[in-house]
């Protein structure tokens, strides 16, 4: 008989998988590698302007929130398209349903970014 895993070693497990999935993400998808460039240079433009806490807070939240979404559309998309390979219009909703989800998080990571660092860069243009 097989010994139950204790509750730690199913976290640490899990935890495994995500990684993983999270690595396959950056390495395959053209869409989460050019999310994740774009995240790192909003990471890096928040130490340039030393950004407040409460902005940081936003800036990873929205950071997360982008790469999740889009990392839930990656796999509703490969599902779709191993349960039915053929075109068809149902499946078709379905993956640009999931698209709209991306988009409406890519539109407030632009609205976060914008009202954290427009200011910053009017305030650079008027030093220089």
């Amino acid at each position: 008989m097989k010994k139950k895993e204790s509750f730690y070693q199913g976290r640490v497990k899990g935890m495994g998988y995500a990684i993983k999935g999270a690595w396959m993400l950056l390495m395959n998808e053209a869409s989460i590698q050019v999310q994740a460039v774009i995240a790192v240079l909003i990471t890096i433009a928040g130490f340039f302007f030393n950004i407040s806490t409460t902005e940081w807070i936003l800036q990873t939240i929205t950071i997360a929130l982008v790469l999740s979404i889009e990392g839930l559309n990656t796999a509703i998309e490969e599902m779709a398209d191993f349960i039915h390979p053929d075109q068809n219009p149902k499946i078709g909703y379905i993956k640009d349903v999931a698209a709209g989800a991306v988009f409406f998080a890519a539109v407030a990571a632009v609205f976060v970014a914008c009202l954290i660092y427009i200011p910053k860069f009017q305030n650079l243009m008027i030093l220089l």
